[in-house]
């Protein structure tokens, strides 16, 4: 399907990343990532065409090896990517959070440590924010830093759940609190943990969704670290946090975005061919007018996750909180109705694996739950931009 009238406000640079990553994707499709994740692997291969040709790092500074673009440009790749088939989730936790976290706020020599091979791809680290009891409220995150006054290092304790990736992070970027010395209150922070540390533990979650990146769940038993493992300001944690949950937002939405294009394309092309009565069937309104309404919920979407990501890039924190949590929650409602759209269109054929759709009905919901859920999303929007009062 045509992204030609999609892509009008964009720059020619951006529509030529559309094409080169879109190209790229073709090359895998989502063949290649159903076998992966059925073997229980991992999209290695197209991870490293990807970095190869530099899209994993295109948001992050040219002078740690990246692309020096923003997240306008890492949304894009994400999204073609989707739109193929094969969209690679790690993109929304590695390079998004966790890269624009410590290009941020991190010091020179996290920089250097991290940004070259987040970049590449050589190197890869996961998000630990979400908790049994807080979810990813980060007011209610019981995972707690302490100093050791003899030695300055940080002790982390707690539990962290539905951490993707870990298995293959070199570390783990950890939202855990600490004690103000002036108030008494517990304020976020942000500690990178290798993925070797001493009493730091993962175990595997079982999952009906059948993915190649895998959910975890963290134990952290006075996990000590250094010092310099703490990202930023320890009087800033709240700030830094929130500048790496807008580009997961927005990330999340060209997620939503790319699998709802393909699951369209797969119906379109199918509604197409298939003929009934010596008529293709996509000429039957019936079919054609939930098909078209999903296209338009899908750029409508897609223009407020633009918003969102030039918003961000400028710097603009509060308008592009605003906008990525409302793109956020309309890329998810036009992925789940263009995959459920989808699926029926092709009636009993949507539900084998040849099309390969039927995997999308879960998949989908992703979007809708996570990293947040569309319910919070409301609540945030009433509460900051109607100004309605708070029912908690």
């Amino acid at each position: 399907m045509s992204t030609a009238r999609s892509t009008v406000l964009e720059t020619e640079e951006h529509q030529a990343l559309r094409s080169a990553v879109a190209a790229l994707g073709r090359r895998y499709g989502r063949d290649y990532l159903a076998r992966v994740a059925a073997a229980g692997g991992h999209p290695d291969e197209l991870w490293a065409d990807a970095a190869k040709l530099g899209y994993l790092g295109v948001n992050l500074p040219e002078e740690y090896g990246g692309g020096g673009g923003g997240i306008a440009e890492l949304s894009i790749v994400l999204e073609e990517l989707g739109a193929a088939g094969c969209p690679l989730l790690m993109m929304v936790v590695s390079p998004a959070i966790c890269g624009t976290v410590i290009a941020r706020f991190g010091t020179e020599e996290q920089k250097r440590a991290w940004l070259p091979g987040l970049a590449d791809g050589s190197r890869t680290m996961a998000f630990g924010i979400t908790e049994p009891d807080a979810g990813s409220n980060s007011h209610r995150i019981t995972t707690t830093a302490r100093r050791d006054p003899d030695s300055g290092d940080w002790l982390l304790t707690g539990r962290k759940v539905f951490i993707s990736g870990v298995d293959i992070a070199d570390a783990t970027l950890v939202v855990g609190r600490t004690s103000d010395a002036r108030t008494g209150n517990l304020k976020p922070c942000l500690f990178i943990v290798p993925r070797d540390a001493p009493g730091f533990r993962r175990h595997r979650i079982d999952m009906e969704l059948q993915a190649a990146e895998k959910q975890f769940e963290l134990v952290l038993d006075d996990v000590r670290l250094p010092a310099d493992a703490l990202v930023g300001d320890e009087d800033a944690g709240l700030l830094q946090l929130f500048a790496g949950l807008n580009p997961e937002r927005i990330m999340t939405a060209a997620f939503a975005l790319g699998m709802g294009r393909h699951a369209l394309s797969r119906a379109v092309a199918y509604a197409k061919e298939r003929s009934v009565w010596k008529t293709p069937i996509g000429a039957h309104q019936a079919i054609a007018h939930p098909l078209a309404q999903s296209h338009v919920e899908i750029e409508l979407a897609r223009l407020m996750m633009q918003k969102a990501a030039r918003l961000y890039d400028e710097g603009d924190d509060i308008g592009a909180g605003e906008a990525a949590n409302m793109a956020k929650l309309a890329a998810a409602d036009a992925c789940v109705k263009a995959v459920d759209q989808s699926v029926h269109t092709l009636g009993g054929n949507g539900l084998t694996k040849e099309f390969g759709l039927a995997s999308l009905i879960v998949a989908s919901r992703v979007a809708r739950i996570a990293p947040v859920s569309r319910e919070m999303i409301l609540n945030y929007v009433s509460h900051q931009t109607l100004g309605l009062p708070k029912s908690y």
